[in-house]
């Protein structure tokens, strides 16, 4: 059965990661998360005070060649955590303070340079699903498969608010409705690589859609792709 290289690209917070980790589960493909990797290279930049207060953009565009970020497969949990220069940052990643700042930092050139390269070369024998923001149309353009997904921002911070609830962060929802109206512009209108659908993929709007259903539509498009001559 041969294999395809499968993008999905959305708004922050449709579920693009569990849906794609099931998908390359049920496959035997290898799940790539790139928002994770832009979420360490916001920790790292957060760490330096390179963003936040005192912002500080070129100091993290030259200090890149010392951003080394790997996925390690953590055989307990069935998944790869991001390791940020040798150091397993998978909780850090995930909270409310990079996420105010990750929209930002995936805006620089450089970076985005530097993390496409890296994306590439994972991709390059497919039997792959990687979830992000511009997979299929700079990653991957010429992907088997792509799935583009969507729901409406009170549906999507409805469901952050929840999961960071479950983590143990103090936050409201006000707070993570705006956050995450704040990341749809921004990366709706940066200059490089913005998130937009690409001609030839399917738009999957889940906003009234559970985990199962979604899961199930999405491993049919996948299948009928596989097996197409």
């Amino acid at each position: 059965m041969r294999k395809i290289t499968i993008a999905i690209d959305g708004y922050s917070s449709t579920g693009k990661s569990t849906i794609a980790k099931q998908l390359a589960k049920a496959l035997n493909y290898i799940y790539v998360d790139t928002g994770a990797m832009y979420r360490a290279v916001t920790l790292y930049a957060l760490e330096k005070s390179y963003v936040g207060e005192n912002e500080n953009l070129e100091g993290l565009v030259q200090d890149l060649p010392n951003i080394h970020l790997k996925f390690v497969p953590n055989a307990d949990l069935g998944i790869s955590e991001m390791y940020l220069n040798g150091q397993n940052v998978e909780k850090e990643i995930r909270t409310m303070r990079v996420s105010g700042q990750v929209s930002k930092v995936a805006t620089i050139p450089e970076v985005r340079h530097k993390l496409v390269e890296m994306q590439q070369r994972m991709g390059v024998e497919k039997g792959i699903v990687m979830d992000g923001r511009d997979i299929g149309t700079v990653v991957f353009p010429n992907a088997e498969l792509k799935i583009f997904m969507t729901a409406s921002p009170e549906a999507r911070a409805t469901r952050r608010y929840k999961e960071l609830l479950d983590r143990g962060e103090e936050v409201t929802y006000e707070a993570v409705l705006e956050n995450v109206q704040k990341r749809d512009y921004i990366d709706s209108t940066r200059e490089t690589s913005p998130l937009r659908k690409a001609d030839d993929s399917i738009e999957f709007d889940n906003s009234d859609m559970g985990l199962e259903e979604q899961f199930e539509r999405i491993l049919n498009f996948a299948q009928r792709v596989i097996l197409k001559k």
